[in-house]
């Protein structure tokens, strides 16, 4: 028998899959596949993108494959840099090349829309040939495959348990070795799923996974070995809603007590499973939870700032600064809640690390359309953020969005809101990247900050844009074409919005094209060109003889 997997991406409030990021539906299928007999050369996987590229290639595998399973779903799309998630004609096309047995799943069995402010509909689903899971889709294809099974159409749909993950995590971390990105894939690793909140967030698809079921920490530990032992290097902690909550304790109350013992005992043991890793980093955090337990969270911050790697960000959902909103909507804290957290986390974690970024930072979701907006939840919003700059805490970043709505939440057909407001929502939005962003991302990272291992991904005419590896990583502009899938050390010379331009780093002076010396900080076109003239210099000495300029020597080499 053969398999193909094919990554159509995903984006979810706690799991994200867009290159370079692969997701664990990816790797738990490839293990469930692998425990039913398949062997590793009997499963393909491609991303939609390779499919893109080389559509004759894929093409012939498909029609070859006895399965094919696609995986997808944008529950809270984004932008991008280099990958667009599948669409609806794209999924279309794929099964109607094969002549095997065709799977759909993954958190676009909830719905499917390709941007916020939009309602996602099953109803756009109906006419793809092909089995959509409404479950876990790594357990039906598990399901199907036993030999009982010769008509998928009786198979139920149901969801995994930790037990089975722990099993297909590791089968099926071989997985990684075929993604485009290979070695730099960064792994979302998952310690638990489903929110165990009585009221849950009018919007939020967490729920709909059930409970929290917490994975055993040794399952995880061993999962970081297996993707290890296959090369991997980079690591998030990203598939959970809450990683303060991981293995919590119900006291009875409405959020459950974290431990951080159960925190400390994982992450030194991906440390020890993983020795040599490049990125260990993490995503939720609710703030609810810290404003519950603030000594509890503050000893879990302070072991992820021991154990993982600098640039971390906990992406806060605080979603609204309007208390009106958060009761309306069931949200997780109220803003002052909010801005004691990010406080804590800037006394914790604003130290910059060793690669040029702080060692952890705050990020902020803010979500527009809920039930209960009004124009003032738009000041209110603001106005918190500008009180966050004026107390001079940071924010690594700040995420705007519209709602979108999905069957089977309170939003649902009560998203009216977002039409009503979308003109004001585009005008504030714009406010907040000239007036919060900007002046929030020169103070996280200033003119001459040394970032270091930024990869080059993309060139654009005569613009080259990278990211280091990690959870919500900066963009860098680069004015010149640079070798792709290569990582190089940039000092940020200026700002935008919510980029930086940079130049590499050193900046070989002698070699260097115009563009990127007039980039140095302190010199313009102007004293770029008079260096030019001098060139070449025999050393740091002879340039500041000839031109005078001392100011750069940081950032240069000959």
């Amino acid at each position: 028998m053969r398999a193909i997997i094919i990554d159509g991406y995903v984006d979810e409030p706690a799991c994200f899959g867009v290159p370079p990021y692969i997701s664990p539906y990816i790797r738990y299928i490839a293990g469930a596949l692998r425990e039913r007999g398949l062997q590793e050369r009997d499963i393909s996987y491609f991303t939609i993108d390779d499919i893109r590229k080389n559509p004759a290639k894929v093409s012939d595998i498909i029609q070859k494959a006895d399965i094919t399973i696609v995986v997808a779903g944008m529950t809270v799309p984004g932008k991008y840099l280099r990958s667009t998630p599948i669409s609806i004609g794209e999924i279309e096309s794929i099964f109607s090349a094969s002549n095997g047995t065709n799977i759909l799943g993954g958190p676009i069995r909830l719905g499917f829309s390709m941007e916020g402010g939009r309602k996602a509909e099953r109803s756009l689903l109906d006419n793809t040939d092909a089995t959509i899971c409404r479950k876990d889709i790594e357990a039906f294809v598990f399901d199907i495959l036993a030999e009982q099974n010769t008509n998928h159409q009786e198979v139920e749909h149901r969801f995994r348990s930790v037990t089975e993950i722990g099993r297909w995590a590791l089968n099926g971390a071989f997985i990684i070795e075929q993604h485009p990105d290979y070695p730099n894939v960064m792994c979302e690793l998952e310690t638990y799923r489903g929110c165990g909140r009585e009221r849950h967030c009018s919007f939020c698809t967490e729920p709909s996974y059930g409970s929290s079921d917490y994975r055993p920490i040794e399952d995880v530990i061993s999962e970081v070995s297996g993707l290890y032992k296959r090369g991997a290097r980079y690591f998030r902690i990203g598939r959970q809603p809450d990683i303060l909550s991981y293995h919590a304790k119900d006291k009875g109350g409405h959020i459950p007590e974290p431990d951080p013992d159960a925190i400390l005992t994982l992450y030194k043991g991906i440390r020890n499973a993983a020795p040599q890793l490049k990125v260990l980093h993490m995503d939720n955090a609710n703030p609810g939870t810290i404003a519950t337990y603030p000594e509890l969270c503050k000893d879990i911050f302070k072991t992820i700032v021991k154990y993982h790697t600098s640039g971390d960000v906990a992406a806060l959902g605080m979603e609204s600064a309007d208390p009106d909103v958060v009761k309306a909507n069931g949200l997780k804290a109220m803003p002052d809640d909010v801005f004691e957290a990010i406080r804590m986390i800037n006394e914790i974690g604003r130290t910059r690390g060793s690669n040029g970024m702080p060692e952890l930072l705050p990020g902020i979701n803010i979500v527009h359309g809920l039930m209960g907006e009004t124009k003032k939840t738009f000041d209110m919003n603001y106005d918190f953020l500008k009180r966050v700059m004026d107390s001079d805490l940071l924010l690594r970043r700040i995420n705007i969005r519209q709602v979108m709505a999905f069957p089977d939440t309170p939003m649902y057909g009560n998203d009216k809101l977002v039409k009503k407001h979308k003109q004001i929502f585009l005008k504030y939005k714009e406010k907040i990247r000239k007036e919060i962003d900007l002046p929030m991302l020169q103070k996280v990272v200033p003119v001459g900050t040394i970032l270091k291992d930024v990869l080059c991904e993309v060139n654009d005419g005569k613009m080259c844009f990278g990211r280091q590896m990690g959870s919500y990583p900066l963009l860098v502009g680069i004015p010149a074409s640079m070798p792709l899938n290569n990582f190089t050390d940039i000092t940020i010379t200026r700002h935008g919005h919510r980029s930086v331009t940079g130049v590499p780093y050193p900046l070989n002076i002698n070699s260097a094209p115009l563009q990127l010396i007039q980039e140095l900080p302190g010199i313009g076109k102007k004293q770029a060109i008079e260096i030019q003239k001098h060139i070449p210099f025999s050393s740091k000495e002879d340039m500041i003889k000839r031109t005078g300029n001392e100011g750069i020597l940081p950032y240069i080499d000959l």
